[in-house]
């Protein structure tokens, strides 16, 4: 089955984990934001596509759910002592990373050529696409200014009140190489588990990627990131309040109609079938908190069985 994937970071990387178990290498395409892409000590940092990346390779820090596992980080600290700021960490294994890829963008070389790359020389058989090569950043408006996606959520800590969210060049934006192509020539696609506002809203947000989802010959699968009335982790309850939407199963259903399928939810929220069906979109019941490796394998399974 040849599946195609939009993915955020932490959550993300779970499922595409147990995804990458299940299937052929060759078989999984992911789309992955850029939207919170940044620049830290003058690098070009993209923390969803390097989650995403690390834990296809099998390097992902699972403890922590964001950088390289046995991670150092002598460079911050001494950057620390030289005044830099420090508050969004990169490791010195992780710095790598940053640096092969800026030094590429700044050679000419497209992000989708650069993340091909990086992904080669991590004996990733899949293939991870941004979802553009054009710069798209999430901006996050608060009472006293907006911030950058990770100023609010790393430097912050999500802890201000949300009033909008914007997806700053979206509209001059064109998806990447493949990336239609990928939905069109898809047998499923899944959307990961992953902030609709901020993961996947900045995918969505790019001319061409809706429509290609709405003309989809696959199904169209999402697991929801909400159990109850809580996201699993991570701000995106707060974020969905910003955009009017409930913070329950019905409202990740309700940011992606109309051109969702089937909505993998909690065995917990079957309360919220009958709703969904009102939009139109399937409910598939499973426990999908996912706490180690077999949860994730046993949740990819219930995503694909969904199709």
């Amino acid at each position: 089955m040849k599946v195609s994937a939009l993915a955020g970071g932490t959550g993300a990387a779970k499922l595409l984990r147990g995804l990458a178990s299940c299937l052929a290498p060759e078989d999984l395409t992911v789309i992955g934001n850029t939207g919170d892409d940044t620049e830290v000590w003058r690098l070009h940092v993209s923390p969803d596509l390097d989650s995403v990346m690390y834990a296809l390779a099998g390097v992902l820090d699972r403890e922590r759910g964001w950088g390289r596992v046995n991670e150092t980080f002598h460079c911050r600290d001494a950057m620390a002592a030289f005044g830099a700021e420090t508050w969004f960490n990169l490791g010195d294994r992780d710095l790598a990373t940053h640096l092969t890829r800026t030094a590429a963008l700044r050679a000419g070389r497209s992000l989708s050529d650069v993340t091909l790359e990086l992904t080669r020389r991590l004996g990733i058989a899949g293939l991870l696409l941004p979802m553009s090569d054009d710069p798209v950043r999430t901006r996050v408006r608060t009472p006293e200014a907006w911030l950058t996606f990770q100023e609010f959520f790393v430097r912050e800590r999500a802890r201000v009140k949300v009033l909008d969210v914007l997806y700053e060049g979206a509209e001059q934006a064109r998806p990447a190489p493949r990336v239609l192509a990928a939905i069109a020539d898809a047998e499923l696609i899944i959307v990961c588990p992953s902030n609709p506002i901020t993961s996947i809203g900045p995918i969505l947000a790019v001319p061409g990627i809706r429509e290609a989802l709405a003309r989809a010959r696959a199904r169209v699968v999402a697991v929801s990131p909400i159990v109850g009335d809580a996201a699993v982790s991570g701000p995106a309850g707060e974020l969905m309040r910003a955009r009017g939407l409930p913070v329950s199963p019905a409202g990740v259903a309700s940011a992606y109609a109309p051109w969702l399928d089937a909505l993998v939810i909690d065995a917990k929220d079957a309360r919220y079938v009958d709703e969904l069906a009102t939009l139109g979109i399937a409910a598939v019941l499973a426990d999908i908190v996912m706490t180690d490796a077999h949860t994730e394998v046993a949740l990819a399974r219930h995503v694909l069985a969904a199709a």
